[in-house]
């Protein structure tokens, strides 16, 4: 396989991305796509990308001689919604080799051999909305996470990482282990359910469909806000959407970044609670960059930055439109039910028969009322969140 997963270094490239004679083709197509796209709204407080007009010779859209290297990105969240533990924000990047401007976003889970859902996927690997294959806590038969995890593990040893712990986990998703003491203590074995040659047989599977559908992993990331960070960013600010606008900009700058020999990316986040605006979202991933307004309507909201070659969508239920997304949602479910872990575990010592909690709001009631004689009012101050 060509390409390795980026690790914490952000600077990092895999080590055949996108050729250099990749890059003329791309420039040389994206050129040709700019030249039909119409001038586009101006985004308020944002500067008005020059876009050119169409050129009388141009080809109709999409009808391209020459293909070009995509660099297809996804994003999204799991637990915003929570009372108890982290915010988790992820991002899934890929190289996908001959695909032409102009054309719908290629469907990932049909070049890889991949399932969209569990019902139905055989042997296959299901790739999934993070809340479509998370089981029940209650689950006798399987761990909750046995899906989230199959899919999460079997794509970082693909390309190349070793992954035996969620410390393991944490540093090939380029995040750090959170300093609270409730998040920390012994790394947590993986996979949670099955053993490592299960992970193996998985990771080949994989790696064969990497090679023969011109498809390659760029990247999978995380980044973790625990409750006192998440509390901390809406007193500053006032509002709880900020606690994922930061990580949000942070993964499209960087997407946008990876294609520094000028090739087409196309970056996909699931929309945030109806939100329809992402212009303040957008000027902080890119200040002073022109951008203009696509589309918007109540499904998607889309922009273009950078002279048209970076297409940013906020889509609905994107999770089940873009197979980054779906692994994006799965990779920060995954990390937050193992803080989640570590957190139980840590009270559980200091609070003798206490349930585990899931964190959100009704069953984190119940914990706290549980651990009420065993909580110092500065430990509760510090885990729960404020909004």
């Amino acid at each position: 396989m060509g390409c390795a997963w980026a690790g914490s270094d952000t600077t990092s490239r895999p080590c055949s991305y996108l050729s250099t004679k990749a890059h003329r083709v791309s420039n040389l197509c994206c050129e040709k796509h700019l030249s039909h796209v119409a001038a586009r709204r101006s985004v308020p407080g944002v500067p008005v990308a020059h876009v050119r007009g169409p050129r009388r010779d141009s080809p109709p859209h999409g009808r391209y001689a020459l293909a070009v290297s995509l660099l297809y990105a996804g994003i999204d969240e799991a637990g915003f919604g929570p009372m108890l533990g982290p915010l988790v924000v992820g991002m899934a990047l890929f190289e996908v080799r001959d695909w032409n401007p102009g054309e719908p976003a290629p469907d990932l889970w049909d070049r890889l051999g991949v399932s969209r859902s569990i019902r139905g996927a055989g042997g296959r690997i299901p790739i999934a909305d993070s809340k479509k294959l998370k089981l029940p806590n209650t689950a006798k038969k399987h761990h909750p996470c046995i899906h989230l995890e199959r899919g999460i593990l079997a794509m970082l040893t693909a390309a190349g990482k070793t992954v035996r712990n969620d410390v393991d986990l944490l540093a090939a998703l380029g995040a750090d282990p959170p300093g609270h003491p409730w998040l920390g203590g012994d790394p947590i074995p993986l996979p949670l359910e099955g053993n490592p040659e299960k992970v193996r047989i998985d990771a080949n599977i994989l790696a064969a469909a990497f090679d023969r559908s011109g498809v390659s992993p760029v990247a999978l990331r995380v980044r973790i806000i625990p409750a006192p960070e998440f509390n901390e960013i809406i007193r500053a600010t006032g509002s709880k959407s900020e606690t994922t606008a930061g990580p949000v900009a942070g993964f499209l700058r960087e997407a946008a970044d990876m294609a520094d020999g000028g090739g087409p990316v196309r970056v996909v986040c699931d929309r945030q609670s109806g939100r329809l605006d992402y212009e303040n979202i957008i000027a902080r991933a890119f200040p002073g960059e022109p951008v203009a307004l696509d589309a918007r309507t109540q499904r998607a909201s889309r922009y273009l930055v950078r002279d048209g070659r970076v297409a940013l969508h906020f889509e609905t239920e994107a999770e089940d439109r873009h197979l980054p997304v779906a692994l994006a949602s799965m990779a920060a479910k995954l990390v937050r039910e193992l803080m989640m872990a570590r957190f139980n575990r840590f009270f559980a010592e200091r609070c003798p028969g206490v349930r585990p909690t899931a964190g959100y709001v009704l069953d984190a009631r119940r914990w706290l009322d549980d651990t009420r004689e065993h909580l110092t009012d500065d430990q509760r101050r510090k885990i729960i969140r404020i909004a």
